[in-house]
């Protein structure tokens, strides 16, 4: 018999704390002017969440999924496994998605973290899809993607412009009839420094030099160039599609890595497909990385812009750098 997992609900939680770009012009106007009005106009992003200083990205991630589980009418106890990504977690060792089963109340759920960036939530639906057609015991698995790179900043650099907080959850399960498609990956290494924490791992452990040279905190050292989504992003989807038999055009909603409204918008243009097909949230909830997939989709599925039996593509693209895309249908 065959088994082929569903996205069958999703769920997302934002901090309520907010921060306006008006604050940030206020920090940081002095400093670099006009900073924060350029980025708003490249990316337009005027706002984002922050979590308070009592929550860690594991309270985030783990209300995320008490609201898909909610959704789908399950329990924490009916969970199986939990897939979450995240770039930003609690602790380097151990994984955050084991501190989030616990808070859950998970205690049946086996666990395991995706450190793709950007492109951790799509990847983590792949693995779990994968892992459900060949075990039968997998009957409920949920895949959280999570984000607070804000708290391993530095407060004093202005690229904090793009950091909000938050965290997005899917229920996934199986049936007979074909629900997840398939997945595509590309990669390339050599961007690897390009944005990244550089000091705490094995290259460099944390010291008091590394940590008062501010090398511990999230850096952005060079620019990407902009073609590695604008021309990546589309290569990605057409590669997907012909892998798994479906034209571009049969693609009834997109959602992408919430980074820049304008590379969405070229994006959609080069695919052929009109901006109505797709969800564009970074202007309310900022650059959430990890989360920002999974919030997007549960926000467009929350305003009715999926419908049953859509064919969606979920399409990330993290530092690294790493790029993930799913399809899937609703």
């Amino acid at each position: 018999m065959p088994r082929h997992a569903y996205v069958v609900a999703t769920g997302a939680y934002l901090p309520t704390g907010i921060v306006t770009n008006d604050d940030l012009r206020a920090r940081f106007d002095a400093i670099v002017p006009e900073f924060v009005n350029k980025m708003e106009a490249s990316t337009s992003i005027r706002a984002r969440h922050r979590a308070d200083d009592s929550q860690a990205t594991s309270d985030l991630a783990t209300e995320a999924a008490r609201r898909a589980l909610a959704s789908a009418g399950r329990t924490p106890a009916d969970v199986d496994l939990i897939v979450l990504g995240t770039d930003s977690p609690d602790y380097i060792t151990p994984a955050t998605s084991v501190v989030v089963q616990h808070k859950l109340g998970a205690a049946r759920a086996g666990t395991f973290d995706v450190g793709c960036a950007c492109a951790s939530f799509p990847t983590g639906l792949a693995a779990a899809a994968g892992m459900m057609a060949t075990n039968p015991a997998l009957k409920t698995v949920v895949v959280i993607g999570v984000y607070m790179m804000q708290r391993l900043a530095d407060p004093n650099d202005p690229t904090i412009f793009f950091y909000g907080d938050g965290a997005g959850a899917a229920v996934l399960e199986t049936r007979e009839t074909p629900g997840f498609i398939g997945a595509s990956f590309a990669a390339d290494g050599a961007f690897a420094k390009c944005w990244g924490i550089f000091s705490g791992g094995t290259v460099e452990p944390a010291s008091v030099a590394s940590v008062e040279a501010k090398r511990t905190t999230v850096k952005l050292v060079d620019r990407y160039p902009p073609e590695i989504n604008h021309d990546g992003w589309p290569r990605l989807v057409r590669k997907l599609a012909s892998e798994q038999g479906f034209a571009v055009d049969d693609i009834d909603f997109l959602v992408f890595t919430q980074v820049r409204y304008p590379s969405i918008e070229l994006v959609m243009g080069t695919l052929g497909l009109p901006m109505s097909k797709t969800i564009t949230n970074m202007d309310r909830v900022g650059y959430t990385g990890s989360a920002c997939i999974p919030i997007a989709l549960d926000e467009a599925l929350g305003t009715g812009r999926i419908t049953r039996g859509d064919l969606v593509v979920l399409v990330g693209s993290g530092v690294g750098y790493n790029q993930a895309a799913v399809a899937f249908r609703w």
